[in-house]
């Protein structure tokens, strides 16, 4: 798992060239993610969304509703379109809102890793950095690896196994 986040924060740093990669090659590493990010969302339990392992961090609903805003962000830029979400799921307090909020944002995601590879090579300005459409993929990928993290942390100190280490998860 380590290895895993070490090289999508490596890639996400480094525009991505033609030669280099290709959505399809990115795309592996986005639905594990996804995968784990929206089960770990479904599992914990709503009285644990407000828990905070100090202060000074985000609760476990609000890294959830950070994924959901940032997958939001992310990908509206990739594919050139205005963004959808007009909800800020890093407020909202329901359980079942912010899964929603979290299934929704990779079911919009999911149009943009299904882009010619092409469309992905044309190059867009993103966070004030020239890149390329798979390169914001990418970036993506990887910020949600390391909010997978966070959400780990969050579950092994609640008593929960999270799910890339559940029996099938990796």
């Amino acid at each position: 798992m380590r290895k895993i986040l070490m090289l999508g924060a490596a890639l996400a740093v480094i525009p991505v060239t033609a030669s280099a990669q290709s959505v399809a090659a990115i795309k592996p590493l986005y639905e594990s993610f996804r995968g784990w990010l929206i089960a770990a969302a479904q599992q914990m339990p709503e009285a644990d969304y407000s828990f905070k392992p100090t202060p000074e961090v985000r609760s476990f609903g609000e890294i959830m509703g950070h994924v959901a805003n940032s997958n939001y962000m992310f990908c509206s830029a990739a594919l050139g379109e205005e963004s959808p979400n007009k909800q800020d799921f890093e407020k909202v307090s329901s359980k079942d809102e912010v899964v929603k909020g979290v299934q929704a944002s990779f079911t919009y995601c999911d149009k943009a890793y299904a882009m010619p590879d092409a469309q992905a090579m044309q190059e867009i300005t993103f966070f004030r950095q020239k890149g390329t459409k798979l390169w914001v993929l990418n970036y993506n990928a990887t910020h949600d690896a390391e909010h997978y993290g966070n959400v780990v942390t969050y579950m092994r100190l609640k008593g929960m196994v999270p799910p890339s280490s559940q029996r099938g998860g990796m």
